[in-house]
């Protein structure tokens, strides 16, 4: 049941107790009304027959204490009856009531009855009728008093419960918020609630998959650091260290050399040394390149990225690279540059580890405000379950920058990986 069937029931309830409430009040009050009205005609009925009963010849005392008796017995409703002009019971004040509502009546008003020597005259009595209207308003009033508490209690309190649920919802937003893995909601007979707690469970569990993201991501963080530290240190070893070892040694024969004075003996240690020099040169290049490219601060990008192609196409991968580059590139920031060099980077290593294919495109393109990347193959295409690790990487690199990772089936039944940055205006580049 949802919320507005929930408070249309409690209040449809409510106005129901309500109306019967009311309509026997009303009853009750009609079947009064009713009755008085019997008794009063009743007793005017009596008055007059027992004044047309009285004798003529009774002397004019008696006659006229029977019809002051007449006169007084019982109350009459909306009339009064008096003898000889005087009043036997004293009419209801009107005053301004009977004024306001066109009731007063007329000063000669009524109707005489003449008996004897005595004249018994029954004249209309407004105050009454206002009386018997006002009670009927007060009444009135009372009910719509009653109604109208009644009415708020009930929908507040029918809010009050219909909401409690929202409570509920609160501390499973909260738990939430402390990195609990669930909102551990219950389930709500509201259909609103309902909504919003799936809504909530849904976001917990994005919340999680993200979380897992990020747990992924930082231990391959620690992974690839650790990699090429193990990577350089194996470097710095092999290479700069056996050509540094060479460099000592010939260092060491040039100084015995020198103090033998033999000239030939010098220059070819002379020579030996520059070409050590030389490949220590290299080999530092080499492992600075792979640290990071050479010439992206100064807008080398294209460059930068020929030479990698050009890297994989020299070993024997099995597989034709072939590139396309707009010219001129446009205009990157250097770690827009840089991201997207190591996203052609690493899409290019799993093109070879893991495709299978025989042929790969990389292909650069401008599309308006944005430069966008494409590396397709024909190989095997992306498994199932293997949009993590070194993807979850670069959409996260991506997303740093403001770019964006898309993946796609690729024309010749491979995949078509496509990453695509906002270029840099043209204010930010001459800054």
């Amino acid at each position: 049941m949802d919320l507005r069937k929930r408070l249309l029931h409690a209040l449809g309830a409510l106005l129901a107790g309500l109306l019967v409430v009311a309509t026997a009040i009303h009853l009750h009050s009609l079947r009064e009304d009713v009755a008085a009205e019997i008794g009063a005609s009743t007793r005017l009925a009596h008055a007059l027959l027992a004044a047309a009963r009285i004798d003529p010849a009774l002397p004019a005392d008696e006659a006229a204490a029977q019809l002051r008796a007449i006169a007084s017995d019982g109350a009459l409703r909306h009339l009064t009856i008096s003898l000889d002009g005087a009043e036997a019971t004293p009419p209801h004040a009107a005053g301004p009531l009977a004024r306001l509502f066109g009731a007063d009546a007329p000063e000669h008003a009524g109707e005489s009855l003449r008996i004897g020597d005595h004249e018994l005259r029954i004249t209309p009595n407004p105050a009454s009728e206002i009386d018997e209207r006002f009670g009927d308003i007060v009444r009135l009033l009372i009910t719509l008093l009653l109604f109208s508490g009644a009415t708020l209690l009930v929908a507040w309190w029918s809010a009050h419960r219909a909401l409690s649920p929202v409570r509920e919802l609160e501390a499973g937003l909260a738990r939430l918020a402390r990195g609990e893995p669930a909102a551990g909601l219950p389930a709500f007979r509201l259909r609103e609630f309902d909504r919003i707690a799936g809504a909530i469970e849904a976001l917990a569990a994005a919340l999680r998959e993200s979380r897992a993201a990020q747990r992924s991501l930082a231990r391959r963080l620690i992974r690839v650091q650790e990699d090429e530290r193990r990577t350089l240190a194996r470097e710095l070893h092999d290479e700069m260290g056996q050509t540094l070892t060479a460099i000592n040694a010939t260092a060491a024969h040039l100084e015995r050399r020198a103090g033998a004075g033999e000239a030939a003996g010098i220059v070819e240690c002379a020579g030996e040394l520059r070409r050590d020099i030389r490949a220590c040169g290299r080999q530092l290049r080499g492992i600075l390149k792979s640290l990071r490219p050479h010439g992206l601060d100064a807008g080398g990008l294209g460059g930068a990225l020929r030479e990698l192609v050009d890297g994989w196409r020299a070993r024997a991968t099995g597989i034709a690279f072939r590139l396309e580059l707009p010219m001129p590139l446009p205009p990157l920031g250097d770690e827009a540059a840089l991201t997207l060099y190591r996203v052609v980077q690493e899409g290019l290593t799993n093109v070879v580890r893991h495709s299978g294919a025989r042929r790969c495109d990389v292909r650069l393109a401008t599309d308006g405000g944005a430069i966008r990347a494409e590396i397709e193959d024909d190989g095997r295409g992306l498994p199932p379950g293997a949009a993590g690790g070194g993807l979850s990487g670069m959409a996260e690199r991506l997303d740093m920058v403001g770019g964006r990772l898309e993946l796609a089936p690729g024309a010749a039944g491979g995949l078509r990986l496509t990453a695509t940055l906002p270029t840099r205006n043209e204010e930010e580049h001459e800054g």
